[in-house]
């Protein structure tokens, strides 16, 4: 896989991205309806007013804006805040400009990706910020968009990259991996216990031809399931599309690098809120945030000196987890997981 930085281009800038008009078939905000929106921002209000008190207007990131449901309310709950967007999904930073136009004088809506927080915070000429919000995965309008190759249940080119004009593609990978890489994706992100038997299946399709659409890679994974495990354990594509969108925009990598970068650029009274919808997201999370919560002195050392003390203190208790009613109103919301540290402490 190419090294994300290499994607992007080394050094490269940031652009502000102005928002453009989108031809949708619906308004943005019927298309999109966050997940978890009234728990994200309260997690964020003790920030704003920890700004108020310091004497400083809030200034809050999105760091995955998507149509910027979540950046919506959040702007419209706090009218003094700053709201910095960040997307790698260049139609979805347009479409959230048009659903933030009328707020567009609080917004910076940046093509980055999430782990670039801290850089754009300082090209911003920002010395920190006061709350981030994270919402990982895929997201509805990727989803929705059949083009973008993302869903199993329609034909389209077997893309799945978030910011379509760099990296290689889903068709790319699936085409060039060899079997082992594609077993190890496959196993290691999608959990797919059959990782190994559909990694030959497509090693086996592609010698006849090049695997290029979703529907000729659905057929192949299909053909290497048993179909009782098909009938019993869902879509048998499903884990192994996750698996490939994973690898293809480099998800985890970027949010081993995002998570710290975050915790760095927010203020003393600032907050880090993340919600992911994948155990492995989960876990990387619940790292960086328990180590961050943790006092480093040595064991049996008789004072903790300032240097060992924790710098961040948790505020949910585990895992929060979206109500029956939020779950019945957005379907996607059944596996999200929050989690949200404050920071107490300077470095």
């Amino acid at each position: 896989m190419t090294a994300e930085d290499d994607a992007r281009g080394a050094g490269a800038q940031h652009p502000v991205v102005a928002a453009e008009s989108a031809a949708v078939a619906k308004p943005t905000h019927e298309r999109h309806v966050p997940v978890l929106l009234d728990r994200c921002v309260g997690l964020l209000e003790p920030a704003v007013l920890a700004a108020r008190a310091a004497g400083r207007a809030p200034v809050l990131v999105d760091c995955t804006l998507g149509m910027g449901g979540h950046s919506e309310a959040i702007l419209t709950r706090f009218p003094d805040a700053r709201l910095i967007g960040l997307d790698r999904d260049e139609q979805a930073l347009a479409l959230a400009g048009e659903r933030l136009k009328d707020l567009a004088d609080r917004t910076d809506l940046v093509h980055a990706v999430y782990d670039e927080i801290y850089d754009v915070v300082q090209e911003l000429d920002l010395p920190g910020v006061d709350g981030v919000l994270f919402d990982l995965g895929v997201s509805s309008l990727q989803l929705d968009e059949r083009d973008r190759g993302f869903a199993y249940s329609y034909d389209a080119p077997l893309d799945m990259r978030m910011d379509p004009s760099r990296g290689p593609t889903a068709a790319d990978l699936v085409n060039s991996a060899t079997h082992g890489e594609l077993a190890r994706i496959i196993r290691t992100w999608g959990e797919e216990r059959f990782a190994s038997r559909i990694a030959s299946a497509i090693l086996t399709a592609r010698e006849v031809k090049p695997i290029t659409s979703t529907s000729g890679l659905v057929d192949v994974i299909r053909s290497a399931v048993p179909a009782a495990a098909a009938r019993t354990g869902g879509h048998p594509a499903k884990r192994t599309f996750q698996a490939l969108r994973i690898a293809v925009n480099e998800e985890l990598d970027v949010l081993e690098r995002a998570i710290p970068a975050a915790m760095k650029a927010v203020h003393v009274g600032g907050r880090v809120v993340v919600m992911s919808y994948h155990s492995l997201e989960d876990k990387i999370t619940k790292r960086f945030f328990q180590a961050g919560s943790r006092s480093s002195a040595p064991a049996g050392f008789p004072v903790e000196l300032d240097e060992h003390k924790a710098r961040f203190k948790t505020l949910t208790k585990g895992t929060e987890k979206p109500t029956a009613d939020e779950i019945e109103e957005n379907p996607r919301a059944a596996s999200a997981k929050l989690r949200a540290v404050e920071r107490i402490m300077k470095d």
